[in-house]
């Protein structure tokens, strides 16, 4: 139970829940409350799809392409802590900062589930875990992904009243202080993946 609470957590935290209600007030502005939840239905349906795969199919990703679980931990722990910085620095992730150039009839899968939701630290992210976590582990990490986007779902739901009750201003203090825990979130899955190359060294060294 306590790992399907910490990953229904750091899942949380890794979708950036404030930064895409941001996004999502922004792209439905003039909307229907119907139409703003059809729009969140799909972005929360697609954004499933793609991280389910992720979760399930990493392992099989880096032994096709030959990459060592701890050598994609430090690069996904970079990627992630760029986006986390970003956050932090200007309430936005790095690979979503505009809106869309041009009038898209389907904004809910492009941009608000990719990269909005599933941006490229998150992918990277879903695949260490996916990656990491075997058998009733794996089980118990794909219900906490299901529960953390079930809860950005709710939270699309309620946007106009969490934005009149926060105000742009909270949002954007809210998306800073999800930047703060990401970084660490980073800077774990960082030094886990240099500690992994650095196990034969300390073991040739101490034995």
């Amino acid at each position: 139970m306590s790992l399907l609470i910490a990953t229904w957590i750091k899942f949380f935290f890794l979708f950036a829940p404030f930064f895409v209600l941001s996004m999502f007030l922004a792209l439905t502005r003039g909307e229907s409350s119907a139409s703003r939840k059809q729009v969140a239905n799909k972005a929360i349906i697609s954004s499933a799809a793609i991280a389910i795969v992720l979760l399930f199919f990493g392992g099989s990703l880096f032994s096709i392409l030959g990459i060592t679980l701890d050598s994609f931990k430090i690069g996904s722990g970079v990627l992630l802590f760029l986006s986390a910085l970003s956050l932090v620095r200007d309430g936005t992730r790095n690979h979503a900062v505009g809106m869309p150039s041009e009038e898209r009839d389907d904004i809910s899968v492009v941009p608000l589930a990719v990269p909005t939701i599933i941006g490229p630290a998150t992918i990277g992210t879903i695949l260490v875990y996916g990656a990491e976590l075997q058998g009733w582990d794996l089980i118990l990490g794909l219900m906490g992904l299901l529960l953390a986007l079930g809860t950005l779902a709710l939270i699309l739901y309620s946007g106009s009243l969490i934005e009149k009750m926060l105000g742009r201003t909270g949002l954007n203090v809210l998306s800073k202080i999800t930047g703060l825990i990401l970084a660490a979130m980073a800077a774990q899955i960082f030094m886990s993946g240099v500690m992994g190359f650095l196990q034969p060294v300390t073991s040739s060294v101490t034995g």
